[in-house]
């Protein structure tokens, strides 16, 4: 199969087997290193497709839950009326061992205990992003844009410059339909890949001196069927406080390691 360097893409290489493969393919292994399935490849190489239901392949389940987090971002970003200060501040390495993949934000609603309702429409417009099928995107861009994008995020700035400076001045984000966010990746390539999801809990907590609420979720792939006592287990799972912390710049398997000592102690 021809590829052009640093054009095509995975997922251009799935399509030329079948469109089936190009719709379930999640990630892409090159040269065994986890590859977005929308990102181009750089030369030649050795290439592996993934769908969700590869085994032995934990960075596709990584990739899940850390692509659930950004869509939860994307959900929060736009929920709330304009007159309601929102901030995204940042969703943690994934840790599937936690039960829920989460998103902190900063909102100017001191007193807001969300009702019912509100986490039901929360969970809708998530399934909106679902249906809407949109590619998720790697973009690679300056530290100077990066500032200008996010120049009305106090969070977003303050994390850049660190970012850069220990990724050769680049900062990698991710596009999905009209939402960005920061994040190393790598993703899966489609929001439709997502398949059940809950809005299962929204904390208040402090973070970095400052009060803040805790966004938590619990998603299937799609095509996963799971019995309804066994999902409802899961949701409630979910709804506990998830503790994580929030660890800038440490790489997926210093986290993993984190999460192993921490078992220990």
């Amino acid at each position: 199969m021809l590829m052009n360097k640093n054009l095509s893409t995975p997922h251009d290489c799935a399509k030329h087997i079948s469109e089936g493969v190009a719709n379930l393919s999640a990630l892409a292994l090159v040269d065994g290193v986890p590859w977005d399935m929308h990102r181009p490849l750089p030369g030649p190489c050795e290439l592996k497709l993934s769908t969700m239901k590869t085994p032995l392949v934990p960075a596709v389940n990584n990739a899940f839950w850390r692509t659930c987090s950004f869509m939860l971002g994307a959900v929060i970003d736009n929920a709330f009326n304009d007159e309601i200060t929102c901030h995204l501040h940042s969703f943690t390495a994934p840790n599937i061992r936690s039960g829920s993949f989460i998103y902190d934000a900063q909102l100017d609603l001191p007193n807001w205990t969300p009702t019912a309702s509100e986490m039901r429409v929360l969970s809708s417009e998530f399934t909106k992003l679902i249906q809407q099928e949109l590619p998720i995107d790697r973009l690679e861009v300056n530290e100077a844009l990066a500032l200008e994008m996010f120049q009305d995020n106090p969070f977003k700035s303050k994390q850049i410059p660190d970012i850069a400076e220990k990724s050769n001045q680049k900062v990698t984000l991710y596009r999905m339909g009209q939402h960005v966010d920061i994040s190393k990746g790598p993703m899966v390539a489609n929001s439709c890949i997502v398949g059940r999801f809950t809005m299962t809990a929204i904390h208040k907590i402090q973070k970095e001196g400052l009060d803040m609420f805790r966004f938590q979720g619990i998603a299937l792939p799609e095509g996963f069927l799971v019995n309804h006592v066994m999902y409802g287990l899961l949701e409630k799972r979910a709804q506990k406080l998830n503790d994580i912390t929030w660890m800038p710049r440490i790489t997926e398997q210093e986290h993993d390691e984190h999460v192993k000592v921490a078992a220990k102690n």
